[in-house]
């Protein structure tokens, strides 16, 4: 499908989309260039996104597939793609296997997850059938036994694992204790998560030959974002050509970086999406240009929209209605998400205001409410990925602030990202 030139892209969602006609109701008619646009608010473009009475989309829904992020109830977050949308991305992002090392005749098991309308199986699926060079299929999954996936690895001398980075990582001890390594291992793809160094040795001790390599960057709600850049830091990617325009903007002033190494909010533009517009959205994570030329950018964390625990979204507008459902008198409450992450697993803290000690069973009562709203925090935690969840109560002027701004920061990510 091509690439729609950017004005004509902005006048067909303005002209069709009720929220961003909304959203551009103020703006001269014409208008062609990114900058000229608002930065799409999440809460307002998923509130708009509902069934029945959707008001986002700028079609009726009559071919196409529905995917929604994980780890969401009561309002998940529905992502639909038309036919055309779907194959011109796993198109692009098949491509970019090959230059993240995928080569003819590669025997690839896909671990990613499947099922309730998880698109990330599926996604990987369609991707490597329409890579360009040659491969052999094996579509395991990510709910599959660790110790099944290690005699498959031996047994059909599969050459690439992709997967969660934790994921590939639970394989990876599973091989171990085997006793021996998987030398037919030669490539590990992984998308999702960062990669923390701290897995590194785990799987280069089960898999010696393989090298490991970013599948490419891409989301259920943002689309298709980066494609992986060949060489050392797996965190590089740039926007696939004619697709997507990526921008990294200053979270205290909004305005673009256009220099390295300033970190920023990833901000993309899909530029063939129609059915449900992607127009300057925040794809929630941080990123600092690696070139003069602002062209490959190397992701380095999580923005002010939320955490990512692994591979479980925990968005904080999403955080805050259920600490709020769950106590109502926490409505004036600040919230800061924490991340964390020792012993080889990501965690996370909720740090509430409190000017007084909160009464004792509060705190349980909170996770538990979380946890029945975030049903993949819970699996996470009893599968080994994550630690579990936990509170902190701590007095307003300790909360960490932006020292540019001096706001509280809702998401402060202390993981290591090197």
């Amino acid at each position: 499908m091509p690439a729609r030139p950017l004005r004509e892209l902005i006048d067909f969602a303005r002209r069709n989309s009720p929220f961003y006609g909304e959203l551009y109701r103020d703006l001269p008619q014409g208008v062609a260039e990114l900058t000229e646009l608002p930065i799409i608010d999440q809460t307002a473009f998923w509130a708009a996104n509902t069934w029945p009475d959707n008001r986002l989309l700028t079609g009726p829904l009559t071919d196409a597939a529905i995917y929604t992020s994980g780890g969401t109830t009561g309002a998940p977050k529905f992502s639909p793609w038309t036919r055309t949308e779907h194959a011109d991305s796993v198109t692009a992002f098949g491509a970019g296997m090959v230059a993240a090392g995928l080569r003819p005749g590669h025997r690839v098991a896909n671990l990613f997850l499947a099922g309730e309308l998880y698109g990330g199986f599926l996604y990987i699926e369609h991707s490597l059938h329409n890579a360009p060079v040659e491969n052999v299929r094996l579509p395991i999954a990510g709910h599959a036994a660790d110790d099944f996936i290690a005699g498959l690895i031996g047994t059909l001398g599969i050459n690439v694992l992709a997967g969660l980075p934790n994921k590939l990582a639970r394989v990876a001890e599973e091989v171990t204790s085997r006793g021996g390594a998987a030398d037919s291992v030669e490539l590990l793809l992984f998308a999702g998560d960062l990669l923390f160094d701290d897995l590194r040795p785990v799987l280069a001790k089960a898999f010696p030959r393989a090298t490991i390599a970013s599948l490419g960057y891409a989301s259920v709600d943002g689309g298709l974002i980066g494609a992986p850049v060949p060489g050392g830091d797996v965190r590089v990617h740039e926007a696939f050509p004619n697709r997507t325009v990526v921008e990294l903007i200053d979270e205290a002033t909004a305005a673009p970086i256009t220099t390295p190494s300033r970190p920023g909010r990833v901000v993309v533009t899909n530029l063939f999406r129609t059915l449900m517009p992607i127009i300057r959205y925040p794809v929630g994570d941080l990123a600092e240009w690696t070139d003069a030329e602002c062209r490959r950018f190397r992701l380095v964390g999580r923005t002010t929209e939320g955490a990512r625990v692994a591979n479980v979204p925990m968005g904080v507008a999403d955080i805050r209605k259920v600490l709020t459902e769950a106590a109502p008198a926490l409505s004036g409450s600040q919230l800061q998400l924490v991340q964390r992450r020792w012993n080889g697993r990501d965690g996370l803290l909720l740090r509430i205001s409190c000017a007084s000690e909160p009464p004792t069973d509060l705190t349980d009562q909170l996770i538990k409410a979380i946890y029945a709203a975030k049903p993949m925090y819970p699996e996470s935690v009893t599968a080994g990925t994550v630690h579990p969840l936990s509170i902190e109560w701590a007095h307003p002027s300790t909360l960490a602030i932006n020292p540019r701004s001096g706001k509280v920061l809702p998401v402060v990510d202390e993981r290591p990202h090197i």
